[in-house]
């Protein structure tokens, strides 16, 4: 019997070409979390033309804008920014070539600005490779940290951060929306190193002497 087919998932940098749908995702995000009312006068074409220059131009190099497909249709999407505090602090240009360590010998932190995934498409692992994805990219910038906000009511938001590793740490916001304020907080993990590859056979840290 043949086996039903599978559609091709992947990760992929975002292009101008994905503004629209971003966008949509976007709205429909918001939408889901605030409410109509809170997008109702938000007008499409303006958020897609600050997505277009954000992916075609990030206003920071340490930027990312990535999606998820699924076979040909993009299904999610990803955006991650340096920290308000990582702006803050300056330091080397993150444009320049150095390696990390010689960038940011601190490091700093990598923002999730945005991560979403169509309701239709969610629980089949595409939030989690968008966050890996975002991870190594930052973690090659020499990126410490990673953060990510989420409402306080948003039970299934948290808990996918959490289960990544991520944990509170007492810092909140207050949103000013339509309908009401409400609240974010705050969540942070440690980017970890990425670990060293093994030798391969026949390879030795200290080659014999002859």
């Amino acid at each position: 019997m043949l086996s039903p087919l599978v559609a091709d998932v992947s990760v992929r940098p975002a292009t101008p070409a994905d503004a629209e749908v971003v966008t949509a995702l976007q709205l429909a995000a918001w939408r889901e979390r605030l409410g109509e009312e809170a997008v109702s006068s938000i007008d499409p074409t303006v958020v897609a033309a600050s997505w277009t220059a954000a992916i075609a131009s990030p206003p920071d190099p340490r930027g990312r804008v990535l999606v998820a497909a699924a076979g040909p249709r993009v299904v999610g999407f990803v955006a991650t920014a340096p920290s308000a505090a990582s702006l803050a602090a300056g330091g080397p240009d993150p444009a320049d070539p150095a390696t990390p360590e010689e960038a940011a010998p601190d490091g700093w932190t990598t923002e999730l600005v945005a991560l979403e995934v169509a309701p239709a498409d969610r629980r089949q692992g595409h939030g989690s490779r968008l966050l890996a994805a975002a991870v190594d990219l930052a973690r090659e910038r020499g990126a410490h940290h990673v953060g990510a906000w989420s409402l306080r009511e948003d039970t299934s938001r948290t808990g996918f951060l959490t289960s990544a590793g991520l944990a509170e740490v007492g810092v909140r916001r207050v949103l000013d929306v339509p309908g009401g304020e409400r609240e974010e907080f705050l969540l942070t993990g440690v980017i970890q190193p990425e670990p060293a590859a093994a030798p391969r056979p026949g390879q030795h840290d200290h080659p014999h002497p002859h």
